[in-house]
């Protein structure tokens, strides 16, 4: 993989509006935030490889720095490794929905060689799309992904999420469903299911997932707040106050965890916000 395993991400549409008074409470749990990958990524000639790795590294550390200089490589005819080095410098800077064209421009002009690689490109820009907002281009660059390489449980759960994030629950409950397939009694992707299956509103499967869950790692905290709102929904306060104690028992004082599992004591469910809508902006205060 391209990407650090299981480099999961949530947009801001992700978070949930609470109730008066609480702490947001995420649709999904917070995952890490995107890494984007280091260099040997494409096949580059012998001479571009060592300017290709300095680029790369300029891109990740400063990218507003190294995204003229990629550019200038590019039109010297650096290839495949200067465009690339130009979309990784793009996404660093900010410049999400570019680094997305850029990847997925480089994705079709690979033409059929590489299905593997393609589809690391097609990831790419999916992780792209997802920062710039638009979980619906990025589910769109996943499906192109899964198209080329369907045995990979990443990419299940990249595309789930962006079907999260536009509230289609359904279809972000199947693609979770293929990953666990792939990747049996992967906790954190059954977390992720457990509060998919609770904002579809069937608590009942919320609670058997976040069970599972917990009966793999019983100090998990994610797991521990997705029983708990299941709990919660089905209108079992008192184990719901239990799994929320208990978080706060494991994690820091004012987390976020610690104010999610205070939210919970106090009554709130979290509330789905309205779903991401195409090409939305994000929003105010966020990453552009």
């Amino acid at each position: 993989m391209l990407f650090r395993h299981k480099a999961l991400w949530l947009s801001a549409a992700l978070f949930l509006s609470p109730a008066a008074g609480a702490q947001p409470i995420p649709v999904v749990p917070a995952t890490p935030q995107p890494t984007i990958p280091g260099p040997g990524v494409l096949d580059i000639p012998p001479d571009h490889q060592r300017r290709y790795a300095e680029c790369m590294k300029l891109a990740r550390g400063e990218p507003l720095k190294a995204l003229p200089l990629a550019e200038k490589w590019m039109s010297e005819g650096g290839g495949m490794g200067a465009r690339h080095c130009v979309a990784i410098a793009m996404f660093q800077s900010g410049k999400y929905a570019q680094a997305a064209a850029q990847f997925e421009a480089i994705a079709r002009d690979m033409g059929h060689e590489r299905p593997g690689l393609r589809a690391e490109l097609w990831a790419q820009a999916g992780q792209a799309w997802m920062e710039a907002s638009a979980a619906d281009k990025a589910a769109q660059a996943q499906s192109r992904a899964l198209e080329l390489k369907t045995d990979d449980p990443d990419l299940w759960v990249d595309r789930a999420l962006s079907y999260a994030a536009m509230q289609s629950w359904q279809r972000a409950i199947a693609d979770f469903d293929r990953a666990i397939r792939l990747r049996q009694d992967d906790v954190e992707v059954l977390v992720l299911r457990a509060a998919a299956w609770r904002n579809a509103r069937d608590p009942g499967r919320a609670l058997a997932d976040a069970g599972r869950a917990l009966s793999i790692a019983p100090d998990h905290t994610e797991a521990l707040l997705e029983r708990g709102f299941a709990y919660l929904a089905r209108g079992t306060r008192d184990a719901a106050n239990r799994d929320f104690e208990r978080v706060l028992k494991l994690v820091p004082p004012n987390s976020a965890a610690a104010r999610r599992a205070e939210a919970g004591l106090s009554g709130s469910l979290p509330v789905a916000p309205a779903p991401a809508t195409p090409g939305a902006p994000p929003p105010a205060g966020g990453k552009r």
